[in-house]
């Protein structure tokens, strides 16, 4: 990074507004979260389109998501070795081209091939964003309160997915959730062209191409066998077999890059840095944590407490508001307070807030057994999110700000897949209402004791991110 860092200093101070570079940031951060929710409330509509089978139509979620998770490794060392702008610029470019051909498809299998190359797009974009952050805002303060704002920024893609995803698709159609992203897409990337440097790879690395395929295939595999998972037993040959490759496969990858890689995509020095190793870590936990948040609270509110599916999106609204508040408020925090303060004090929310969460029953009110506690994890989440973004990628050498903001979003990524399918198997496929809150009671208790390891975690990042 020590050329892209040098022209990033030069240039921003006197032609550069930061809060544009930030915004572009923030705003391909908020597309990339957005088209992983937004469609599913379109899901029915499409289906009666085009055709889908049920098991087909899981695709249009799961092929965004499985190459998404798949390429961003890929995603984050193309950003080293090509530079910020011109990666997020291609990323955009996929992703748009991609919007544009899921909005105009007239067939099942072409929806999901645009969907699969738009979450490559999106593999692209998301480490380029974090890249972005690392390479010009260099002051402790500075990159702490960027964090905050694009840990914010995914977390109102995430929060008003469902409500745009609906409104669209009643207003206009289902092909405008993805047709929105062309014109938005295409403002970005003139933002990209004015606000950020170009410089060229000095050194000229090579790809390298065996790391590249090896760690690709294996994420790809390992996550989609865990997708396997929620129609078939963790037993069966349908989940096994693919979690058993993408784990041979990375483990194949940690060889090659080892051993055997001239120029390694994922240089293994990388992982013997505290705040890479331990923020990567307590990533993976902290994705189970969201999941047993948003995904599972919804769930509790419709199917134990009767909310329809708007409702429960507007009775998740105080705690997404909440989150974003307190990301905003960490930022200031961190610089002063430390990584270890911050992620104790979020720990402590999520044993408080799980804890009473599990409490809540089918008779429950929305006020005292579900508002509340959500509010404490909530918090606890902004509290925690962008300081571990921040702790994993902080301490990112020269050249490495890409493939180290990559393995962070992929860890974060992985995480929640897994976290998914472990929680999904806890709380039980059907019953009554007081038997899915036995079962929702259990993941909640799950989660709380993952907030007592991320505690407990936090005894081993650096004390400054």
């Amino acid at each position: 990074m020590t050329s892209i860092g040098a022209a990033a200093r030069r240039a921003t101070p006197r032609t550069i507004p930061s809060w544009l570079i930030l915004a572009l940031a923030c705003a391909g951060q908020f597309m990339v979260i957005l088209d992983a929710s937004i469609v599913n409330v379109a899901l029915p509509a499409i289906r009666a389109e085009l055709g889908f089978t049920p098991t087909g139509l899981a695709w249009v979620v799961n092929g965004y998501l499985l190459a998404f998770a798949g390429f961003m490794l890929l995603g984050g060392r193309a950003a080293d070795l090509f530079g910020p702008r011109r990666t997020l610029v291609a990323g955009l470019l996929l992703f748009s081209a991609a919007s544009l051909a899921a909005g105009l498809a007239t067939a099942a299998e072409v929806l999901v091939a645009a969907r699969v190359v738009q979450g490559a797009g999106a593999a692209m974009m998301a480490p380029a964003t974090l890249a972005v952050i690392n390479t010009y805002f260099t002051e402790p303060g500075a990159r702490a309160r960027a964090f905050g704002a694009w840990s914010s920024a995914g977390g109102v893609g995430g929060m008003i997915g469902a409500v745009a995803g609906g409104a669209i698709t009643t207003g206009l159609s289902w092909r405008w959730v993805f047709l929105i992203n062309v014109p938005v897409g295409a403002l970005l990337i003139a933002v990209a062209l004015a606000a950020l440097v170009t410089v060229r790879n000095a050194r000229r690395e090579p790809l390298d191409l065996a790391g590249a395929v090896t760690a690709t295939a294996g994420l790809a595999a390992l996550v989609y066998g865990v997708m396997q998972s929620a129609e078939h037993a963790w037993s069966s040959g349908r989940v096994l077999v693919p979690v058993l490759a993408g784990l041979l496969l990375l483990a194949v990858f940690v060889v090659v890059e080892a051993r055997f890689a001239g120029r390694p995509m994922l240089p293994l020095r990388l992982l013997r840095i505290r705040g890479v190793a331990v923020g990567n870590g307590m990533l993976l936990l902290f994705g189970g944590i969201t999941i047993a948040m948003w995904y599972f609270t919804s769930l509790f509110l419709q199917n134990v407490l009767g909310f329809s599916a708007l409702l429960a999106g507007l009775g998740q609204t105080p705690a997404a508001v909440t989150f974003m508040l307190v990301a905003r408020a960490s930022a200031a925090l961190l610089p002063r307070a430390g990584a270890r303060a911050l992620t104790l004090a979020g720990g402590a929310l999520f044993v408080a807030g799980f804890g009473w969460l599990s409490l809540a029953q089918a008779g429950s009110g929305y006020l005292t057994g579900v508002l509340g506690p959500t509010l404490l994890v909530a918090a606890g989440i902004g509290l925690t999110f962008p300081t571990l973004m921040a702790a994993a990628t902080a301490e990112a050498p020269e050249g490495a700000a890409g493939v180290v903001g990559g393995l962070a979003n992929t860890t974060s990524q992985v995480g929640s897949s897994i976290g998914l399918a472990v929680l999904a198997t806890a709380a039980g496929a059907a019953g009554s209402p007081e038997a899915l809150a036995d079962g929702y009671g259990l993941v909640f208790l799950i989660a709380a004791g993952l907030g007592l390891a991320l505690a407990a975690g936090g005894f081993l990042l650096p004390r400054r991110a």
